[in-house]
């Protein structure tokens, strides 16, 4: 890679020297992903081959990405069977990705883990999970794709420098906003030591809809400014990571937790950056914890007992709007497949 690329030794993820462990039913790259890293590479920027996807039709391609910082909560489970739900109620498959490129917030052995409870509450995936730490060579050629299109730039700012700019031109931040990067780097490092990685925005508002929530947008410019590709410690962001991995498995339906609708509009920018399919989305209703926000572990989330999966399964079927069932599994998954056909079912973007 030439000068203007990743620096050296910042692509350390890639090489699985991270604390994620690899479960007996995960798989890594294969040489289908290594044919996508040649043509991702090559493409060019003048004309993308971008197109959205504006049916959730025959091709239909979901996923449950969930990352193995300790094992399913009631939380991840409602993401889990929505996104299983809407598979499933459109013939399609459903595929299971363990986003474990911040690997020193890994778990050992909670992958393992998270498949056993997904099993054991019979959602099954149609091909083994796959394991982003696995994928540093596909980020990678986006990321040089990126650059070389004059779309990404290297940055020397710590966030200390950037809440100090910020605070020089009196920004206050707003709780739970994001920290807007104000653009120190975007003309050069100023003789700083390069130390991340930025997508330079694009000015203008980024539109879509959201099967549940209807038309949204957001001026990612303005309200995010230019977002992390590759992190000051050398780990994959969490948005160039999902962009990239989302086109390699094919992905047509994106079905999350409402709390991950902020990061479409970033998304959908990269898609269009690197001339990728735009899949459809759907943000579904959250669990929250006691204090009225998202549960977590950080308020009190506890992990899931799949030692009664009734229980749990309707607890998730309560939050996405569906009536409880009695046992076995697999009789109440196929009743709340019906309702969820009625519930979301909408062809539309």
């Amino acid at each position: 890679m030439s000068a203007a690329g990743p620096p050296q030794g910042a692509n350390a993820p890639s090489g699985g020297t991270g604390r994620s462990v690899m479960p007996r039913n995960v798989h890594s790259v294969g040489p289908s992903s290594a044919r996508f890293a040649v043509q991702l590479r090559a493409r060019t920027l003048r004309e993308p081959a971008v197109h959205e996807v504006t049916s959730v039709g025959a091709t239909y391609i979901g996923r449950f990405a969930p990352s193995p910082t300790g094992p399913l909560h009631a939380g991840s489970l409602a993401a889990a069977l929505a996104s299983w739900l809407d598979a499933r109620a459109h013939a399609g498959r459903w595929l299971v990705r363990i986003e474990d490129v911040d690997t020193p917030r890994c778990v050992p052995g909670a992958a393992e883990t998270i498949l056993q409870q997904l099993a054991a509450c019979g959602l099954a995936p149609d091909e083994p999970a796959v394991l982003q730490s696995r994928r540093g060579a596909m980020y990678e050629a986006a990321l040089a794709r990126l650059v070389d299109g004059g779309l990404a730039y290297p940055c020397g700012c710590s966030r200390k420098d950037i809440e100090q700019a910020l605070a020089a031109r009196g920004y206050a931040r707003q709780r739970h906003a994001e920290l807007v990067y104000p653009g120190t780097c975007r003309a050069g490092l100023g003789g700083r030591a390069a130390r991340a990685w930025r997508f330079r925005t694009p000015p203008g508002t980024v539109a879509w809809r959201d099967r549940r929530l209807g038309p949204q947008q957001q001026d990612v410019a303005h309200e995010v400014g230019d977002f992390v590709l590759k992190r000051a410690d050398g780990l994959w962001a969490y948005q160039l990571a999902v962009v990239v991995d989302d086109a390699l498995q094919g992905i047509t339906q994106v079905v999350r937790g409402e709390d991950l609708a902020d990061n479409t509009a970033r998304q959908l920018m990269l898609q269009e950056a690197l001339g990728l399919p735009r899949p459809g989305y759907l943000h579904t209703p959250l669990v929250l914890g006691p204090d009225g926000e998202k549960l977590s572990k950080q308020n009190g989330a506890r992990p899931l007992d799949t030692g009664q999966p009734m229980e749990a399964l309707n607890a998730a079927a309560a939050v996405l709007g569906l009536t409880p069932q009695a046992a076995p599994v697999a009789r109440a998954l196929g009743a709340w497949q019906a309702q969820w056909a009625d519930s979301y079912n909408l062809a539309r973007d």
